[in-house]
């Protein structure tokens, strides 16, 4: 997930932070493999540098945090798939293919929903209100409140995600290359900080293209080399299924499993949903695009990218294991981690060409710029739109984007902060990360219970969104203490076929395999939920307590929420019948009027009032974009014709 350890789909076991000193192997870093490094880091810099002077003179907050909405959909796909394509998932993906077979790989079927419903519900709700945060609709929807709470889940994510995410492929990087630790952090933080500050979201997602094809060509070399040294890829899929690498369709409906084919292509759609339906870093690039249309696509284009991604850091997998049946990665008695066994993967079958190690190595600093920068952007976004200009609504526009520049640059030194606070917290560090994973599913609880649910009130959706951080910190927490004082450990792999048990190392503790499964009771049974529905389980928790506690607390009074910010299901669903069978239907006239009220789109401003929202008229304020209530409903537009 993003850190990807739930975002992407790889289990949080998947990747290890162990403190434990690998088996140390030679450097074979050549002054090439450093110039590719620093090739990547110059070139990111330069396009920073390019749109920061391209846009003097045009510093406006739009054209800073929304790239002026001028992004074709090519651009920002590609943007969109970087920008939780972390150097996490990059190592995490090809261990957990290398550690437990292709079962993982069906992950890849929940990628249609996951972007389909993005692209017809999330993403014309939100470029029509005109917003800059995905945070701004939660006041539209409800309260101040509310967006105040979502916004400070949100920075609390995003805070403790961006500094584990630059440090923990470093470490490994390290453990495994000698490459320095604190000196790819420093680079790579800095580099980071300044093309993002200076350049904006346009410099970000330009920048994301560029690493994009950086992250693609370093797996390619990875599979294309590794394939050639252990005799073609058929001999690969052979071999891996003669292992039992090779996984059938798991029909399971246990959620306990940790994967089946349900958990993966359903469960995957929630995290999914979490990651392109509701995050700030992926809103913003939609309502980057120069048209409704145009982030549309970008949505769909992302689809066959996130497959060959997904086909890619598989394949390294099992190239891998091939690999390493016959050329030992690693000492069996070592205490290596699967992220690490994919460096001793590259540096072995790489090595002896110059320039290819450093290739996969700025794959992964890509990876991590790609990520880091989203990240300082989203930040920035919603720290000067939800926290300081509804609170200080004389700011100029100058001065808004100024102070943007200024957050874009204290979110980078909170980066190395975070970093080296990750340093220094040890087995700790793997909760740390695993917290990016738990807040997802709650905030998309709390925008699906505003958008599906014209019933839900604003104290509902406070009260729902407490008690799935609760509900999300309790299993996420209960299930990493459970994992760490248990003494068993669980078959390692989906296969279908007998385990290869050569290589017996568990990614979080080195043992041997139990003769018996351990079947956990209770709590633990609870604490034993697939990671996987963890983003289905807490949203549905928001849903559920916020829909009951609005139901008590009387509803919307008499005073329904603003059309424009609701989706009609229901509506939707009856206009799949007949229309015999809907004349029939009780609520006929308020599902035609709803569905009515939400397909009018914006038209136009004239002469400060905005046209074709049906029975409301809004005033528009052009410099500051305030918030004006009219009949009951807040609106935050922009100065801008839609």
């Amino acid at each position: 997930m993003g850190i990807r350890e739930f975002s992407s789909g790889v289990s949080p076991s998947t990747i290890t932070l162990s403190t434990a000193t690998p088996p140390t192997t030679p450097s074979r870093f050549t002054l090439v493999d450093y110039g590719v490094c620093i090739l990547l880091l110059v070139v990111s810099l330069a396009i920073g540098l390019f749109y920061a002077r391209r846009g003097r003179g045009q510093d406006t907050v739009r054209q800073f945090l929304l790239a002026d909405r001028s992004m074709g959909s090519l651009p920002v796909a590609l943007s969109l798939l970087a920008t939780f394509q972390s150097a996490v998932a990059l190592l995490g993906v090809p261990g957990e293919i290398y550690r437990s077979g292709t079962e993982y790989w069906f992950l890849g079927c929940s990628y249609f929903l996951g972007l389909l419903v993005p692209a017809h519900i999330f993403i014309p709700i939100f470029y029509r209100l005109n917003i800059s945060s995905a945070y701004e609709y939660l006041e539209l929807r409800f309260t101040k409140v509310v967006r105040l709470c979502g916004t400070l889940t949100f920075i609390f994510q995003m805070v403790i995600y961006m500094g584990v995410v630059l440090y923990a492929p470093a470490l490994a990087l390290n453990a495994v290359t000698g490459f320095d630790l604190w000196g790819s952090v420093l680079a790579l933080g800095i580099v980071c900080t300044v093309y993002t500050s200076l350049g904006g979201l346009k410099a970000v997602i330009w920048t994301d293209v560029f690493q994009t094809v950086v992250m693609l060509l370093g797996q390619l070399a990875v599979v294309i080399v590794g394939a050639v040294k252990v005799g073609g890829l058929r001999h690969v899929w052979d071999v891996a299924a003669q292992h039992g690498r090779i996984s059938g369709i798991d029909l399971n409906p246990d959620p306990f499993v940790r994967h089946t084919f349900w958990s993966l292509s359903f469960g995957g759609v929630f995290m999914m949903l979490s990651l392109y339906g509701v995050n700030q870093a992926q809103v913003q690039r939609y309502l980057s695009s120069r048209s409704e249309k145009t982030a549309i696509l970008s949505c769909y284009a992302v689809f066959p990218c996130q497959q060959v991604v997904l086909c890619v850091g598989c394949l390294i997998g099992l190239v891998m294991f091939v690999y390493d049946l016959d050329h030992p990665l690693a000492p069996e008695q070592a205490q290596v981690s699967s992220d690490q066994m994919v460096l001793y993967f590259v540096m072995e079958v790489l090595g002896e060409l110059p320039g290819l190690p450093g290739l996969f190595v700025a794959c992964l600093f890509s990876g991590s710029l790609s990520t880091i920068s989203s990240a300082f952007n989203s930040l920035a976004t919603v720290t000067i739109e939800d926290l300081i200009r509804p609170h200080f609504l004389s700011i100029s526009e100058q001065r808004a984007t100024l102070i943007s520049k200024v957050l874009a640059v204290v979110y980078g030194l909170v980066c190395l902060g975070m970093a080296y606070i990750s340093s220094l917290m040890g087995p700790v560090l793997q909760a740390a990360i695993s917290i990016f994973g738990m807040v997802g599913g709650p905030l998309l609880g709390l925008f699906c219970l505003g958008i599906f649910f014209p019933c839900a009130n604003s104290t509902g959706a406070v009260v729902g969104l407490l008690a799935g951080l609760i509900m999300a910190f309790w299993i996420g927490i209960g299930s990493m203490v459970s994992s760490m004082t248990s003494n068993t450990v669980l078959p390692p792999h989906n296969g279908t076929g007998f385990p290869s048990y050569r290589n017996t190392t568990d990614v979080t503790m080195t043992t041997m395999m139990p003769s018996a499964v351990f079947r956990p009771t209770g709590l633990q049974r609870f604490y034993s939920l697939s990671y996987l529905w963890y983003s289905a389980h807490n949203s549905t928790t928001v849903i559920v307590v916020g829909l009951l506690v609005s139901f008590l607390t009387g509803g919307t009074r008499g005073q329904p929420p603003n059309p424009q910010t609701i989706y009609p299901v229901l509506p939707r669903l009856f206009a799949l019948l007949p229309i015999s069978c809907r004349n029939r239907l009780p609520c006929r006239d308020y599902c035609q009027d709803l569905s009515y009220e939400t397909d009018k789109i914006p038209e136009k401003i004239s002469n400060g009032k905005l046209t074709g929202c049906g029975k409301e008229e809004l005033v528009v304020i052009p410099e500051q974009g305030h918030i004006q209530e009219d009949h009951g409903h807040a609106f935050i537009l922009q100065e801008t014709s839609l």
